[in-house]
């Protein structure tokens, strides 16, 4: 995503994948050891779990992450929230009263939703994959049942793409929001990033942190970055004054979020880099999960696509053209781009309070009915609905 009006967060600072922003001249190499002496010596930041703004239930617990209940009801489709498995938390998903993606779903009448909240990688999952977080979700999702609604935001879109192919079975529907599924369709500063900068430079950061990538190393080589009150506001939408108590507080939350990060596993991370962000596996259809290779053909489930307007980490082309790819008929594909940026569609008011709605009424139409009709009514507002086929 584009960097926010005005002074404030850089957006890469926000996920993971952008850390591949280092260049990839001759200097990049030096950059990186340069970083490495300064980053060995930084202190690790405190461990307590970050608050979430909704109540909730932890039912599962593996070692990869936990499965939490914010169920209001004991019956009805099981909703799941796949998180990203990025730089900062899965709270990413309820992060305050009025920004929480949860109390949206809930709110339009979601019955059963739950959230995999991903955990900060120790030094005994430095060799945990891709492989290893398909199989424990997989866990998760015969525990709800063996079959949900699986919600992919980001990073976890990708990933629940990713399973929906392996296990068509297990998925009622499917939503994937601001996550990049075909780098190909269009140019992104991520794209950019990641196809000039050489492997070399991500296994040393890795090195670095002992077979992990260290969210603290990837904040600081990004910074210092100073967070900016009025572009704070930005991203979050937030009609309050910034003067407001009510806003310092948001802020404040904000900020928190922000500077607790996670860590990552170095055999994920550069798996990541390399066979998605590198070689587009997925979108084209070599990709290995489970010892299968994933046709997205194989998906036939009602889809939802959410895209971002504003957004330069996952250019909209990047996520429609997923349509495309899977055998979900098109009176069933529902796409939407919203004028926001990346963070925006899920932190942001607007978000909130006219798409996720939306998305809510979705899931709780019946399967194979009435998906068709009306589809102009996702077009209202400042909001508009994408095209039918693969934007140019």
């Amino acid at each position: 995503m584009a960097r926010v009006a005005g002074p404030g967060p850089s957006a890469p600072a926000f996920l993971w994948p952008a850390l591949a922003a280092v260049s990839a001249s001759d200097a990049a190499s030096a950059m990186v050891k340069e970083f490495a002496k300064l980053a060995l010596g930084s202190a690790a930041q405190p461990r307590a779990e970050l608050p979430w703004a909704t109540s909730n239930r932890i039912v599962l617990e593996l070692k990869s992450g936990r499965l939490r209940d914010f169920s209001v009801a004991a019956e009805g489709p099981a909703a799941l929230v796949c998180a990203p498995f990025a730089l900062h938390a899965a709270n990413l998903a309820d992060l305050a009263r009025d920004h929480s993606l949860v109390a949206a779903l809930i709110g339009s009448g979601q019955r059963r939703l739950f959230v995999i909240d991903w955990r900060s990688a120790d030094a005994e999952m430095r060799f945990f994959s891709i492989d290893t977080y398909l199989a424990d979700l997989n866990v998760v999702i015969d525990e709800l049942g063996g079959r949900v609604d699986l919600i992919g935001l980001c990073q976890g879109g990708w990933l629940a793409l990713i399973y929906a192919a392996r296990f068509p079975a297990k998925v009622r529907k499917l939503v994937l929001a601001g996550a990049p599924i075909d780098i190909a369709a269009a140019e992104s500063s991520l794209v950019r990033a990641a196809q000039r900068t050489p492997l070399a430079i991500f296994d040393e950061l890795v090195e670095l942190g002992e077979g992990r990538m260290l969210g603290r190393h990837i904040l600081q080589f990004w910074g210092p970055i100073a967070l900016d009150t009025q572009s704070i506001q930005r991203v979050l939408q937030s009609p309050r004054p910034v003067k407001s108590a009510a806003f310092r507080r948001l802020e404040a939350r904000f900020r928190e979020w922000y500077e607790w990060t996670l860590d990552l596993p170095g055999t994920y991370y550069l798996e990541a880099v390399e066979r998605l962000f590198k070689e587009n596996q997925l979108a084209r259809g070599r990709f290995v999960a489970l010892g299968r290779r994933i046709e997205l053909a194989h998906i036939d489930r009602p889809l939802f696509l959410l895209a971002a307007q504003d957004d330069e980490i996952v250019a909209p082309a990047q996520i429609l053209a997923a349509a495309d790819l899977v055998a979900t008929p098109a009176h069933d594909v529902r796409r939407i781009i919203a004028p926001c940026t990346h963070l925006g569609l899920f932190l942001g008011r607007a978000a909130l309070t006219n798409v996720w709605p939306r998305i809510a009424r979705w899931l709780s139409l019946p399967q194979n009915g009435g998906m068709h009709a009306h589809s102009g009514s996702l077009a209202r507002d400042s909001y508009h609905q994408a095209p039918t086929s693969r934007p140019g």
